[in-house]
């Protein structure tokens, strides 16, 4: 993918979609998938991982990505926020159910997957455990890692209930896949793609990666993302993946481009 610089996206009419330049980030890859299936074009600005994003901070106030700017609106962060965009900007079938119950529970299951101390909140504390393995980084690490980790919560306490707290969200996803099953679904919530379809697939590449050829990320994230505590190893149940296939193969197209 092609990135603008921040020099070059700030003046530009339209969407720009600031993202994590050349890795497969789950919020900034799902932020993709949620706009793409609404039907809704943007240009890609670069951000850098752990950088200190400086010029990026001075536009939107933000270091960190998936970011959203349309025209001259405020910016736009955080996955509830994105998706609503996206509805409000989009064409066809919405990404949320008609019905206020599905509805509920579509986004329910997607704080689950995607807001503070959900599903990759919790992955990346463990990886940064993985990391670090102790209460603070080390004297060496660089400034804009130990802001990032304090921005995360990062702590042996916290790093040591991570596990635990993806297991039981993991869990409940299989439980309403199973139940989607007997209703003859292969989607979380009704008959039809919702969002949460789309962040269970983007952030389920936090534990069990795509094929290189369909995700060709470096070595390194994606050694860190295959490299699992038993509790979520043992709690990542086939149908999660058989659903994650499913909504790579219909609605959101392979290889990745990031």
């Amino acid at each position: 993918m092609h990135y603008l610089t921040v020099a070059e996206a700030r003046d530009l009419p339209g969407l720009r979609l600031v993202l994590s330049a050349h890795v497969p980030g789950p919020w900034g890859e799902a932020a993709k998938a949620v706009f793409a299936a609404r039907g809704v074009a943007y240009a890609p600005v670069a951000q850098e991982v752990f950088g200190a994003n400086d010029d990026l901070h001075a536009w939107t106030g933000h270091r960190n990505a998936p970011v959203a700017l349309l025209d001259d609106e405020p910016p736009v962060a955080g996955w509830l926020d994105l998706l609503m965009l996206a509805e409000r900007l989009g064409q066809g079938p919405s990404l949320l159910p008609d019905r206020s119950a599905d509805r509920a529970l579509a986004l329910g299951l997607s704080a689950e997957i995607c807001a503070p101390y959900g599903f990759g909140w919790e992955r990346r504390l463990l990886m940064l455990g993985a990391r670090f393995g102790a209460d603070e980084p080390p004297a060496d690490t660089p400034a804009s890692v130990v802001a990032a980790c304090r921005r995360y919560g990062y702590a042996a306490a916290s790093v040591a209930a991570a596990a635990a707290r993806m297991a039981d969200i993991m869990a409940t996803l299989a439980a309403q896949l199973r139940r989607q099953d007997v209703a003859e679904s292969p989607y979380l919530v009704g008959d039809r793609l919702s969002a949460a379809d789309l962040y269970w697939a983007c952030f389920s590449n936090m534990i069990a990666p795509l094929p290189a050829e369909d995700a060709p990320m470096p070595a390194a994230i994606r050694d860190g993302y295959a490299a699992l505590d038993p509790a979520v190893a043992t709690a990542l149940d086939p149908v999660l993946l058989r659903h994650r296939d499913f909504v790579y193969a219909r609605h959101i197209g392979l290889p990745l481009d990031f």
